[in-house]
C-alpha cells in the first residue's frame, strides 16, 4: 500500500511539474518529493533483486524493466549537464511517467479483462475491418460529392473527415456544404452511435462468459512468479512448492 501511494503521488508530481506556474512556485518541493520517490523505488528495486533466487528473471522481466525506468531518468539527469542538454534532460524526466505502469501489479482483475480481450480479438478485428471499409467508402463518396471547393481536397482528407464524423468527435474543421453531402454526413453520424457500442458489447459478453479466476498474492521464492491460483500448491512456472 505504501508503494501504491508512492506511485500515485509520484505520477501526480510529474504531471504538476509540467505546469509552468506550479513548477515556478513549488520547484524545491517538487524536487525534494521526486528524490524521495526515487530513493524509495531504488530501495524497492534492490530489495526485489536480493529477495528472489533468480534475479535475472526479474531484471529482464516486464515489471523489472518498468521498475528500472521509474527511477533511472532521475539519475541520468544528474549525468547530463550543460545548457544544450536541457531538452534531453526534460525528455528523460518525462520517462518517469512509466511509474504508472507499476500499478499493474496491484490490479488483479486486470487479468480478467485481458483474457476477455484476447478471447474476443478476432471479433474485434472483424469489427475494425468493417469500420475501416465504411470510412474508406464514405470518405471517397464525400470527395466525389463535395470536392476540393468545400475542403475535401483529397481522398485521405475525406477519410479523415469520415473518421472524425463516425466516431462522433466532430472537430468541425471540415464540413459538407451540399444537401447530398449533409445527408451522407447525417447517416454516418447515426451509424456512428450504433458502432460505438459494438466493441463494448463484444468484450462484455466475453467477460460474462468467463468464470472469475481467484488468484493468490503469494510469490514463488524461486522464480518470483505471482499469478497463482488460490489453492495452488506448486508454482505454475517452475514447479517449486509454494
Amino acid at each position: 500500500m505504501v508503494l501504491f501511494l508512492a506511485i500515485v503521488l509520484s505520477v501526480v508530481a510529474v504531471i504538476l511539474e509540467s505546469v509552468p506556474s506550479i513548477q515556478e512556485a513549488y520547484r524545491w518541493e517538487l524536487v525534494t518529493a521526486e528524490w524521495i520517490f526515487t530513493g524509495l523505488f531504488t530501495i524497492e528495486y534492490v530489495v526485489r533483486i536480493y529477495a528472489v533466487e533468480r534475479p535475472k528473471n526479474y531484471v529482464l522481466g516486464f515489471y523489472g524493466i518498468i521498475d528500472l525506468l521509474s527511477m533511472l531518468p532521475s539519475y541520468l539527469s544528474l549525468l547530463i549537464a550543460g545548457t544544450q542538454s536541457l531538452m534531453v534532460i526534460r525528455i528523460l524526466r518525462l520517462l518517469r511517467i512509466f511509474r504508472v505502469l507499476k500499478l499493474g501489479q496491484f490490479i488483479g482483475e486486470s487479468q480478467h479483462i485481458t483474457r476477455a480481450l484476447v478471447a474476443s480479438r478476432r471479433k474485434i478485428l472483424v469489427f475494425l475491418f468493417a469500420v475501416v471499409l465504411i470510412n474508406i467508402l464514405s470518405g471517397t463518396l464525400m470527395f466525389l460529392v463535395e470536392g476540393p471547393e468545400h475542403g475535401f481536397v483529397s481522398i485521405p482528407v475525406s477519410i479523415y473527415w469520415s473518421i472524425v464524423t463516425l466516431t462522433t468527435v466532430g472537430y468541425g474543421d471540415i464540413s459538407p456544404a451540399t444537401p447530398l453531402g449533409q445527408l451522407i454526413a447525417s447517416l454516418l453520424m447515426i451509424v456512428g452511435y450504433g458502432i460505438i457500442a459494438v466493441p463494448t458489447g463484444i468484450v462484455t459478453a466475453e467477460m460474462a462468459g468467463q468464470k472469475p479466476k481467484i488468484t493468490s498474492t503469494r510469490a514463488c521464492h524461486n522464480c518470483g512468479w505471482e499469478d497463482h491460483e488460490d489453492d495452488a500448491r506448486f508454482c505454475k512456472r517452475c514447479g517449486t512448492p509454494l
